[in-house]
């Protein structure tokens, strides 16, 4: 049971990124892999970071600048810009207007459902990789959740851990395997890259 989280680091007047506190606070298992990636139009660092390490299930976190509650978002449109005075490109000619995310996700009251994840780094990160798995006939489950930048990082994390405790012991759990979130009640300020 292999599971790859990733989250952002320090992009436009944001000097850091909640995401990137959340991830270097989660705590380090082995058949999970945390990776902070530059806010870069890059599809190769997203691909390549499936490929390598050929993970059962993926979820993406982004930062968002507004809002209280946390987004499950449920798809990813075939558009990019780097700012809103750009018009939009697409991301993958002729490929697919949107594709949705495959993996279910409760956080409970402390989120909401999205159909806009925007059109900045988070929404390509997500439709790159909805793409990249498509095409390659993989069925791994692929969620990400945006979290607002004022948002309580601890709060967050205990959410997020939750959250991944569910899907392992759903996915992992007929194998025996232990919960994830057995040390993340302290969450601390200096950690590790967060590798879910």
């Amino acid at each position: 049971m292999r599971l790859l989280i990733y989250g952002f680091g320090p992009y436009r007047q944001f000097s850091d990124n909640i995401t990137a506190r959340i991830l270097q606070k989660l705590p380090k298992r082995k058949p999970i892999k945390k990776i902070i990636f530059p806010v870069r139009f890059r599809k190769t660092q997203f691909t390549k970071a499936v490929t390598e390490f050929e993970p059962d299930i993926i979820l993406g976190l982004g930062q968002c600048s507004r809002g209280r509650l946390m987004r499950i978002e449920n798809v990813a449109a075939n558009q990019r810009r780097n700012s809103r005075r750009e018009k939009p490109k697409m991301i993958t000619p002729r490929g697919a207007a949107t594709l949705a995310t495959t993996l279910k996700l409760n956080l409970g009251r402390n989120a909401r459902s999205s159909r806009n994840a925007g059109d900045y780094v988070c929404n390509y990160s997500m439709y790159v990789i909805l793409d990249f798995l498509k095409r390659g006939g993989q069925p791994i489950p692929f969620g990400f959740v945006h979290i607002p930048h004022q948002y309580d990082e601890k709060r967050a994390g205990r959410l997020l851990t939750k959250a991944i405790d569910r899907l392992l012991v759903e996915k992992a759990g007929r194998c025996g395997r232990g919960k994830f979130s057995e040390s993340f009640d302290g969450l601390r300020t200096s950690g590790d890259r967060f590798k879910l």
